[in-house]
């Protein structure tokens, strides 16, 4: 080999691993217990999965250095395999191996973390390439919104029924075997599926990171939180309109409910497990919404998801104005309370939570790598989208993730990144 030659293989960049799953669990005599799923991209770049409960998004050395982890190489075999791979020092590859280590024992004994999580070894970003599956998808159970069995006008147009416990069972371990590490479950009103806490227990059976998004009126029945904390679920997403029980009630059409979803927010705060709190401003709350933000915080809610009906032709000019501008400020105040911003959970299907959320990126970009499925199985690119890319019981799974639409819409949120 030439000097020329060398040189251009020096600098070379290092040829990624290839695609592919990979588990472990410890063994029942270690002392600290857990388990990880890694999935590794095409172009190098991974999930990994710790206790069916937090996801690391990791660039192409963190993945190569937690498939060392899984496959238990020692701290001097990790060095020296990458610094062979990536030209560093030893001394260097073997910190940033102990360091991971540290991190994901951290990970596995700690409760109440945010389900997303990014490694600060040259941070992976989430959306920025297509991936071999979604990050997450939406389990849209139910569309029914209260015990009388309401549904709303648009859903009851689409969907004439409800998958069963054995057939959402399917659906999800497909899901599972395509490679998908969290699902949501939401509705409608997910808690009115007697099924819920088992549908649980199966996924977290598998593996996989599980949210329940909620209104939280059920919430406020311990007894019943404790079987869904018992079953797995690793985080919560409940909405309250506002901290006045009277602009809250209004707003879903329902008298006694902020009581109600005040004690389930209580409880669930107290409970071991990430809870988000989702606020929708309309008109009716915009004035107030500022002081809602206070009232949680003083809660101790650690996380806040924004939306409001901002793109509907039936308001005026004045109305979205003042709409956005109410927005902006509830933004202002979640960050002047240190609460965190949650931009890409979903919201349930009802009249009181519009799909048009104004908080971080824009729908395009999070349907690059999410996923929503109706009651009936059918799969949307992302709730409020009149585009069916199949359907979990009858399609597999590579027709629907490569779906000419699909594969459409996420190089519009390529163009859109880029942009």
């Amino acid at each position: 080999m030439s000097l020329l030659e060398k040189a251009k293989s020096w600098f070379a960049p290092v040829e990624p691993l290839h695609q592919e799953m990979l588990h472990y669990q410890t063994p029942p005599d270690a002392e600290q217990q857990y388990r990880l799923h890694l999935r590794i991209e095409k172009d190098g770049r991974g999930l990994l999965i710790v206790n069916a409960a937090t996801i690391l998004h990791l660039n192409q050395t963190a993945a190569e250095y937690a498939r060392l982890l899984i496959q238990e190489a020692s701290v001097d075999e990790a060095a020296q395999v990458m610094a062979r791979r990536y030209r560093v020092g030893r001394a260097q590859a073997r910190e940033d191996y102990e360091r991971l280590r540290e991190h994901i024992l951290t990970l596995s004994t700690t409760t109440d973390l945010d389900p997303v999580t990014y490694l600060d070894m040259e941070r992976a970003t989430p959306f920025s390439a297509e991936s071999s599956a979604p990050y997450r998808v939406d389990l849209a159970l139910t569309y029914r919104v209260d015990e009388a069995g309401t549904l709303d006008p648009e859903a009851r147009h689409r969907v004439d029924r409800e998958l069963t416990t054995d057939e959402w069972r399917c659906a999800m371990w497909m899901l599972w075997e395509g490679g998908v590490p969290h699902i949501c479950f939401t509705g409608g009103e997910p808690t009115l599926r007697d099924d819920l806490v088992e549908l649980i227990r199966y996924a977290e059976k598998q593996g996989m990171v599980t949210g329940l998004l909620t209104d939280g009126r059920r919430l406020r029945d311990l007894a019943y939180l404790d079987q869904l904390l018992l079953a797995g679920l690793d985080h919560l997403q409940i909405t309250l309109l506002s901290h006045r029980p009277e602009v809250h009630d209004e707003i879903v059409g329902y008298e006694g409910a902020w009581q109600e979803v005040d004690a389930g927010l209580r409880n669930a705060l107290d409970g071991d497990i990430y809870v988000v709190v989702h606020i929708v401003i309309w008109p009716e709350n915009v004035d107030s919404a500022v002081e809602t933000i206070g009232y949680l915080a003083e809660l101790g809610v650690p996380a806040v998801a924004l939306s409001s009906p901002l793109q509907g032709d039936s308001r005026s000019e004045e109305e979205k104005r003042r709409l956005r501008e109410g927005l902006e400020a509830v933004q202002k105040a979640v960050y002047t309370h240190a609460l965190t911003l949650v931009w890409d959970l979903t919201a349930p299907y009802s009249h009181v939570n519009p799909v048009e959320v104004e908080a971080g990126l824009s729908p395009e970009q999070v349907v690059r790598q999410h996923l929503y499925v109706e009651p009936d199985g059918d799969v949307l690119p992302a709730q409020g989208y009149n585009v069916v890319l199949g359907n979990l019981l009858r399609d597999e799974w590579t027709t629907i993730w490569h779906h000419p639409e699909r594969e459409k819409l996420g190089r519009s949120a390529s163009d859109a990144a880029d942009a």
